[in-house]
């Protein structure tokens, strides 16, 4: 069993907490992730690790509240522990030898993104961070990239908070003047992710995004987290799981993912409204 040591609502529908897990602690990087279990008959869910204590042995996770899983999850308060927490799974972003990175993180992939900005500003690389939102009640997570970052633009969709527009038009303002940089890390929705790429893709800088598609064992066995790349024009198949979570942005095919992604849209909206009244029934 692992026990919740830390929870705080970061906005409304994201919650983060702190839980202890010290063998997965003592080997986490970084953009990798682990997969768990709320209770013995609960699915086995991937987040990805959003910071993680050595000397406390605790692994911190960001979650947003999206089906029954999530929802479970969020039930669980500090003291009280889930069953199964398994990884660090997949392989940690590669960070050796940049100097300089423009981070672009969306929504509760800002979660993702904030270690990986902060392992670079500890190394001394100049960090340049663009995050969005679609409001200012869905913000999270500012101070900490500031603490991270050189230069930090907030963007949300309706102007509520910071400048308005998507993450794509500081990128384009930064090309336009010159700006240049090792590579570009992109973590959000897959539509963002598609953006940020296209905008990326002139300059020729490396453009990594990371994908997190249905996954259910984390070794590759199942194959419900392949990707198709497109490399040298010709298809490969990858897996998310043991082959990224990282992949080079100007391979991945964006439309087929985004596709896979919505085949069971209509079945985790069916076992959230299921999950909710039953939590319902168990509060009266």
């Amino acid at each position: 069993m692992y026990k919740i040591v830390e929870k705080r609502e970061l906005n409304p529908t994201v919650t983060l907490m702190e839980i202890e897990a010290p063998y997965v602690a003592a080997k986490a990087q970084p953009g990798q992730f682990i997969i768990l279990r709320v209770d013995e008959e609960g699915e086995r869910i991937p987040l990805t690790i959003a910071g993680y204590n050595r000397e406390k042995g605790t692994v911190t996770i960001i979650f947003q509240i999206v089906g029954a899983s999530t929802m479970k999850l969020n039930q669980k308060n500090v003291n009280e522990s889930i069953v199964d927490f398994a990884g660090p799974l997949g392989v940690a972003t590669k960070v050796d030898g940049l100097k300089k990175v423009c981070i672009v993180g969306g929504g509760v992939g800002c979660a993702i993104a904030l270690p990986i900005a902060q392992k670079l500003h500890d190394m001394g690389c100049s960090v340049t961070s663009v995050i969005g939102f679609r409001s200012k009640d869905l913000l999270i997570l500012e101070d900490e990239f500031k603490a991270a970052s050189d230069k930090l633009y907030v963007m949300t969709d309706d102007g509520s908070y910071g400048e308005k527009g998507n993450v794509c038009m500081p990128l384009n303002e930064m090309f336009a003047n010159g700006e240049t940089f090792d590579e570009v890390i992109t973590i959000g929705p897959l539509i963002m992710m598609k953006f940020v790429v296209e905008a990326v893709r002139p300059t020729g800088i490396p453009c990594t995004v990371s994908m997190n598609p249905i996954m259910i064992d984390g070794t590759g066995m199942c194959g419900g987290c392949r990707l198709t790349l497109h490399r040298d024009g010709k298809p490969i198949t990858k897996f998310a799981c043991v082959d990224g979570p990282d992949f080079n942005g100007y391979e991945v095919d964006f439309d087929e993912a985004m596709s896979r992604g919505a085949m069971y849209r209509d079945f985790e909206r069916h076992a959230y409204e299921e999950t909710c009244n039953l939590l319902n029934k168990e509060v009266k």
